[in-house]
Order: structure tokens, then sequence, then C-alpha cells
């Protein structure tokens, strides 16, 4: 016995990346196009469907239905799984949807079987400058600790934690590394958005942008964007902060140690050969 599960209602955007990369802003400009819905906040529907299939994969009723009828099973469960996103954004009439949250970069694969028209929207800039933003608010900051209890540390050991592999940092830019190797045709789904790129000219990355999305094109007034409630500072500590601005405001460059630069570009240089040649001596 077998079915085939309904076509989900909504067509998932996913915006995943690198802290401190533009991902609030990005979301802020999607929400500007009179054809998506982008709530702006981090979103918990990418753990919520990981948890489930989790507890799912544990539970003996359906280890034993597989095992009756493994391919109906799979159905429901996509059928299912469909169906909880939808009503996820079931408060909107608007066909595409924006979801935000840094995991969709490691659950690309699941969100493409339930959503084979999603696309995930990378967003990228040079660590040395996503280092720096972060260390520039700590100082801002300096009486409140991170969440990972590294206020004590020294700079070049905070920025050790940073980049490790299930640091703030490190973390993303390993689901980065491991999208490299996904198969060509899921990797055409994937659009990086450089940070630089768009703060230097938003109108025409922009465009590209909803091109890519098979968007009508949207001319956006840069000095008028629309802000809504940002996301809890307080859970980082305000150590990563979530501010929108009704125009778009230029970072400050943020000066890093010779040493400490140098050593970011040495341990990630497949990232600078891939979106960063030029920065590599």
């Amino acid at each position: 016995m077998s079915f085939e599960p309904a076509p989900l209602k909504k067509r998932m955007v996913a915006v995943s990346g690198l802290p401190r990369s533009g991902s609030t802003l990005l979301c802020q400009l999607l929400r500007e196009h009179p054809e998506v819905y982008s709530p702006g906040h981090s979103s918990p529907l990418c753990p919520a469907i990981s948890g489930l299939r989790q507890h799912l994969s544990d539970n003996n009723f359906l280890l034993a239905q597989l095992d009756l009828d493994p391919e109906l099973m799979h159905q429901r469960l996509i059928s299912s799984f469909r169906g909880f996103i939808d009503g996820w954004f079931s408060e909107t009439e608007k066909h595409t949807v924006v979801d935000k949250n840094r995991g969709w970069m490691q659950h690309l694969e699941t969100l493409l079987l339930l959503d084979p028209n999603a696309k995930v929207l990378v967003c990228l800039r040079e660590p040395g400058q996503i280092l720096g933003s972060i260390e520039n608010q700590h100082q801002k900051t300096l009486l409140l600790d991170f969440p990972d209890h590294t206020a004590s540390h020294t700079r070049y050991a905070r920025a050790d934690a940073l980049f490790a592999k299930e640091g703030v940092i490190g973390g993303p830019l390993l689901g980065i590394q491991h999208l490299q190797d996904l198969p060509a045709a899921l990797q055409q789904r994937v659009y990086y958005v450089v940070f630089e790129d768009l703060m230097s000219r938003p109108q025409q990355a922009m465009a590209e942008i909803y091109q890519w999305l098979e968007l009508p094109a949207h001319s956006i007034d840069l000095n008028n964007l629309t802000t809504t409630p940002h996301e809890s500072d307080s859970y980082y500590r305000f150590k990563y902060r979530h501010r929108q601005h009704s125009n778009l405001k230029k970072p400050a460059h943020h000066p890093l140690p010779a040493r400490i630069d140098q050593e970011i570009k040495n341990n990630f240089a497949w990232f600078y050969r891939t979106f960063y040649p030029g920065l590599l001596s």
C-alpha cells in the first residue's frame, strides 16, 4: 500500500550561514518584496523537525510498523512533516516563506525532501571581521559574560573558542565546508550572500537574489525599510545584537591583531580560496 504525499502549500526559503554576516538584514530586505513572508527572527522550525525525526526514529511502535510496510510509513512521515511546515506558516497566504536558522546548512537534504522547490541563502562575511564585530560588542558589555563563559579569556583564547569546531564561528564554517561536498544538483539550491557585496551594492545584490528565487523584480526603498521587534538579545547576553534600522547602515571596519588575523587565514584557507581569494597573501 502506498500513496503520493501532498506537496507543501508553501515554498521555503531558508536563511543560514555565519554569525554577524547580515542574516537579520537579509530577512528584513526579503520582507520588502510583496510576495515574500519573512518574519526575520531565528526560527525553531529546523531543530523542531530534527528533534521530531529523532523522537520518531526511537519510537518502538513506529519501528514495528516500518517492519510491516516501510514504504507506507516513510510516505506518512513525509506527509506529516510537510503538514507541520504548512501549519507553521498558516498565518500567511503568501506562497514564499522565509525561515532563518543556521541549522538548515546541516539539514539541506532533509529540507529538499520535504520541499523539492526550497532554496537556501547562506550569509558569508570575512571571518576576521566577524570576530572583530563580536569583540567590539563585547567591549561594550564587559560586565556580562558570554553564554559559553569566555569573557575572562584573553582575546586570543576567545578567538580560539569562537573558531573551534563547536564554536559560534567555527561550527557554521564547518557547515559551509560540508556544503562543498554535496552533489552538484543540491549545491545548485544554495546561494551565497556575501555581506560585503550586499553592503556595497544592496539594490543590485537584492535584485540578483530575487531573480535567483524566481520572484518578480522589485525595487527597495533603502531609506524607508520596514522594521519589526527584533529577537531576544538577552538570550545571547547582548553579545550578538539583532538590531534593525529603517535605512541601510554600513558597518565599521574592525582592526585585528596581526597574529590572530594570520592564524584565521591559515586555519581557514579553504574558505578564503573559495570566497575571498583576494585576501590571501
